[in-house]
């Protein structure tokens, strides 16, 4: 029984929530205005009621929306999104398909891109998908560059201590014939001393 209660709770709340203006917004029954906020891409709010008919996103800093963002407003009919800094990237992605499944409607007005200069002024919607991942490429051509930079970097430096081992080494292998053959000099130089001493004596008693 518990459970059952806390389970009616949790439905309670979250009809609640779904039908809750979002913050920084203000709502006039099914309209939604979250115009002119200066939102980001960040501060937008991740969801709206259910039941939004007009939604109001103009005149902001938005330069993408989140992936499923608008799937769930079924009774949408209206968005206006122009006046938003645009990024004409791998983000703008569901913006453009969005737009795609909309009938030609004042949404599509203003949504220009603002970067990247090659797509600047462009409408998102006439954007081809061509066009859209070419500009993906916009942040991973510097990243295939730097790591191309850090490869040539990393065998340059291996390089180098290979060839300090090798010097070493030789430098090791000079050192130790050096050495074997100082050793087996003074060894030689030891036992001549010994044999004239041997000689001399050997001479005396005769």
């Amino acid at each position: 029984m518990t459970g059952l209660l806390l389970l009616c709770l949790l439905l309670l709340c979250q009809g609640q929530r779904s039908s809750a203006c979002p913050h920084l917004c203000s709502c006039h029954g099914a309209l939604v205005n979250c115009s002119s906020r200066s939102l980001t891409s960040s501060s937008l709010p991740t969801s709206f009621p259910a039941g939004t008919t007009s939604l109001r996103l103009h005149t902001n800093l938005l330069t993408t929306l989140p992936n499923g963002l608008l799937d769930n407003l079924s009774s949408l009919r209206s968005v206006s999104l122009h006046g938003n800094p645009w990024v004409c990237d791998c983000g703008v992605l569901y913006l453009r398909a969005w737009l795609l499944r909309q009938p030609a409607s004042t949404s599509h007005l203003g949504v220009n891109c603002s970067s990247p200069p090659s797509l600047r002024g462009r409408l998102v919607v006439y954007l081809t998908e061509k066009e859209v991942l070419e500009s993906c490429h916009y942040w991973y051509c510097d990243l295939a560059w730097a790591s191309q930079v850090c490869l040539f970097v990393f065998v340059v430096v291996q390089a180098i201590l290979l060839v300090a081992l090798i010097v070493f080494l030789r430098r090791f292998e000079r050192l130790s014939k050096e050495a074997r053959r100082t050793k087996e000099e003074s060894f030689t130089a030891g036992e001549d001393p010994r044999e004239n001493e041997y000689s001399l004596m050997k001479d005396s008693s005769i």
